[in-house]
């Protein structure tokens, strides 16, 4: 049996206390080992589920120490290129919060360190790794709702703290950033292709945006979604094909924002749903970590893909600041 991976987190984060430290610790072939913060307090929301955990008191103490093999990094975006190249640096292998980059370009240097460190680097994007993802690209790509015409994505909660990160202009917050990323990379995700064209108009607070409406052609898809951290929470995606309809439910938060399901709407008011009351999203990714240092597997989400999202996300500002 392989040795456990030895994770460090960079950042005691509410985040990284209520979710990525949980699934690191409760991964199998993961061992939560680490913690680095210059705020002792912080660290007692992780000792209560991991007592054993080391405290450092700075992330250059974590990135040195030679019993760490893997860094959570769930510092505000506009930190997670630095950190991780530094990471890479230390000889660690890397996942990093989501956004990782703040612009694609940025993802061509972490592209690089990773080639030449010969390390692990991707981003912390947990939906992929969900049952419920996997088995609705599969459908789609397999002609369950023939073949598929439009995509349909909402994502929204509200948030008005003027201190929290995701409305700090200056740490890389805004709608998009936070949850755009989920609803555009799962339309990637699933069609497996590029938008040939983008429409878009942008809501923005102190220079962060709060809602996002995008219109995008994909080769043979059109996609219409919304993000906004000042409307009421909900989420919610569907695939709409020549012969029928797929819809998640929960496809962003599952067993947060409720239980994950897709449902299959046939013709004739046919419906099949299928359930997956039990999957935590967040320990299947560390766990997919772990197979691809172990056993060579090719790791489920690439910094490739994570630079298409980003790409995306690009143009969507790009022509959102143009009106």
């Amino acid at each position: 049996m392989s040795e456990p991976i030895r994770w460090g987190i960079l950042g005691a984060s509410n985040f990284a206390s209520r979710h990525m430290g949980p699934a690191i610790h409760a991964a199998k072939g993961a061992q939560l080992s680490a913690l680095a913060t210059a705020h002792p307090d912080k660290a007692e929301a992780f000792r209560a589920f991991c007592p054993g955990l080391r405290l450092l008191d700075s992330y250059e103490a974590l990135l040195a120490d030679p019993d760490i093999d893997a860094v959570y990094i769930p510092l505000p975006n506009h930190l997670h290129v630095a950190w991780s190249l530094k990471a890479l640096e230390a000889g660690k292998h890397v996942l990093c919060e989501k956004p990782m980059a703040l612009r694609a370009a940025e993802f061509d240097r972490l592209i690089a360190k990773r080639d030449e460190t010969g390390l692990l680097a991707a981003e912390a994007y947990m939906i992929v790794h969900h049952p419920q993802w996997q088995r609705t690209r599969q459908m789609v790509q397999d002609g369950a709702i023939g073949r598929l015409l439009h995509v349909d994505g909402r994502f929204s909660f509200t948030n008005r703290d003027p201190d929290n990160i995701r409305n700090r202009a200056e740490a890389g917050g805004g709608a998009l950033r936070d949850i755009g990323v989920y609803v555009l990379g799962a339309a990637r995700f699933v069609t497996g292709a590029e938008p040939d064209t983008i429409a878009a108009r942008i809501r923005w607070e102190n220079g962060v945006d709060v809602f996002a409406d995008v219109q995008a052609e994909f080769p043979e898809t059109t996609c219409s979604a919304y993000v906004s951290t000042r409307m009421h929470p909900y989420q919610e995606m569907t695939f709409h094909g020549e012969t029928g309809v797929i819809r998640l439910s929960a496809p962003f938060n599952a067993r947060v924002f409720g239980e994950a399901r897709i449902e299959l709407h046939q013709p004739d008011l046919g419906l099949r749903v299928e359930r997956f009351p039990a999957d935590n999203h967040y320990v299947l990714q560390v766990e997919a970590f772990g197979r691809s240092l172990h056993d060579g597997v090719a790791y489920p989400c690439p910094l490739e893909f994570s630079r298409g999202t980003q790409a995306m996300m690009d143009r969507v500002f790009e022509v959102a600041r143009r009106l």
